[in-house]
């Protein structure tokens, strides 16, 4: 009967220890929920001010290690 006691106890500490960590696990999702909104919204606005400052939407068409230009440029 004692060592079902010790058990008992030992459950039940288990018990509140995962309730304690389910807890912690709610509120981190619901931290990473407002941080995931605010990004979202930073990044929109950030779309905006892209937009605002060309309003065509074409920003350009340069790529990266483009030969023919560096060479007629005389870089290369």
């Amino acid at each position: 009967m004692k060592f079902q006691h010790l058990i008992d106890l030992y459950q039940l500490y288990w018990m509140f220890r995962s309730h304690a960590h389910q807890r912690l696990a709610w509120e981190d999702a619901a931290e990473a929920r407002v941080a995931r909104q605010r990004a979202e919204a930073q990044a929109a606005e950030q779309l905006k001010m892209m937009l605002d400052a060309n309003p065509s939407g074409s920003l350009g068409h340069a790529k990266l290690d483009d030969e023919e230009p560096l060479k007629s440029s005389g870089l290369l």
